[in-house]
């Protein structure tokens, strides 16, 4: 692949120069320096090294080159003289901002924004047919309206469904184009077909939630912002092997495991994509068949890495894109992880009053998973509800998944069959109505 003339290799690094806007008067989740710091972040994982760093403080968002042309005109000196090759803007930029800021910055920097590259990063970890085809929908509506010349050799090629092909940087991964110029008829069918193939998918997870509603298994979400040790905590709930590291978005696929509460009820842990600010609205709208996981669950807990100085800040930021994605009112756990990472000060809750429980985890090393555990298997019994059955005796069946899923309170053999009354979870209750005594 060849790069604006220059031959592109595994050994071109790519050098980034960072750029926000604080616009006055706006409440962003994070602090304009601590959010360029998420930037330099994200990044990293795209594996890019960052150079630089400039905020321009703006009254309004210039509706040519989004901090003014003289800041984008001294940008570009100081991108000269550093030898960066990448400007990454904190923000989504429009398409007129992207194309006066490339006019400026020249043919050999590439300017691309925070939500490019959360695609760009979504790309390389999306190890699934699913995660693939979600991450393909968002980057194609992302691009769509920014189609120029420069959009050809920012693509890269997904092979195979893992969204790495070979190449590294910062390119969009996944589509892969030839053409100096994307026809917007192709586009259009491509998104039209990825849409399809998404909803096939939706179609066939739902199935396999109907299935697991059917046997009444409760259903445990894992949510949270990025990097907060979701999957460190499903593996130590479950004993699962999913692959977890210290670094944003490590994993992007959903992973459900089954988890035996000590009562000698199950229950299934999902989990799920991370969170983070200023996340594309594109890629919420195309990951919907995996977000479902968490409006269809029967408890959310909410794991915060506690020990992150914008601990609140990444809570809040993940509770607005549960209203974003419309979770029902259930219950929830937040679960304060890395506490092993405390030093000597408390994690303040003094403000989470609408959490149904508060446990503090390590995830790495298991301190109080016992306890949340616990909890968790507290609001499961909580929330069943009671129901009084007669059971014909053919239906063996049906009396076992009761003895299954539910606690029994009376079980009587009289003539007409079974006479049971249980406590059983909600999602259980509509596949044995026929059964209940009038």
């Amino acid at each position: 692949m060849t790069f604006n003339g220059m031959i592109e290799t595994e050994s071109l690094i790519e050098r980034a120069f960072l750029v926000a806007g604080d616009l006055r008067g706006s409440n962003p989740a994070l602090p304009v320096n601590e959010s360029l710091d998420e930037l330099a972040l994200l990044a990293q994982t795209a594996g890019i090294a960052v150079v630089g760093r400039a905020v321009q403080h703006v009254k309004h968002i210039d509706p040519n080159t989004f901090i003014g042309s003289g800041k984008v005109e001294e940008i570009h000196l100081e991108v000269q003289q550093l030898h960066a090759n990448v400007v990454i803007f904190d923000d989504e930029l429009s398409p007129r901002h992207q194309r006066e800021i490339e006019e400026v910055m020249g043919d050999n920097i590439k300017v691309i924004d925070r939500s490019a590259l959360i695609l760009d990063i979504f790309a390389q970890h999306a190890n699934t047919r699913e995660g693939a085809l979600q991450v393909e929908l968002a980057q194609y509506e992302y691009r769509y309206p920014r189609l120029t010349r420069q959009w050809t050799h920012l693509a890269r090629q997904a092979g195979g469904g893992s969204g790495r092909g070979g190449n590294g940087g910062v390119g969009l991964r996944g589509p892969g184009e030839t053409q100096l110029e994307i026809d917007r008829r192709d586009i259009t069918h491509r998104i039209s077909k990825l849409k399809t193939d998404i909803e096939e998918v939706r179609a066939h997870r739902s199935r396999a939630r109907d299935q697991r509603t059917k046997f009444g298994t409760p259903i445990v979400a894992l949510v949270g912002y990025t990097n907060a040790g979701k999957s460190t905590l499903l593996n130590r709930l479950t004993g699962a092997k999913v692959y977890a590291a210290n670094q944003l978005f490590a994993t992007l696929d959903p992973t459900t495991r089954r988890l035996n509460l000590p009562g000698g009820k199950a229950v299934l842990i999902s989990d799920t994509v991370g969170f983070i600010q200023k996340l594309p609205a594109t890629l919420i709208v195309a990951f919907r068949a995996t977000l479902e996981e968490v409006t269809e669950a029967d408890i959310l807990v909410h794991v915060v890495d506690a020990s992150h100085p914008n601990a609140r800040q990444q809570i809040q930021t993940v509770e607005d894109t549960l209203k974003d994605i419309k979770t029902p009112e259930i219950p929830r756990i937040l679960a304060l992880n890395k506490i092993d990472a405390l030093e000597g000060a408390q994690f303040d809750t003094s403000w989470a009053e609408e959490y149904d429980a508060i446990v503090p985890v390590s995830a790495k090393d298991g301190t109080n998973i016992e306890q949340l555990i616990a909890e968790i298997e507290r609001i499961i019994m909580d929330t069943m509800v009671e129901v009084d059955l007669m059971i014909p005796y053919n239906r063996g069946d049906v009396l076992a998944q009761v003895h299954e899923m539910g606690i029994i309170d009376l079980e009587d053999a009289v003539q007409e069959g079974t006479h049971v009354r249980a406590h059983i979870p909600p999602r259980f209750a509509p596949f044995i109505a026929s059964y209940e005594r009038a």
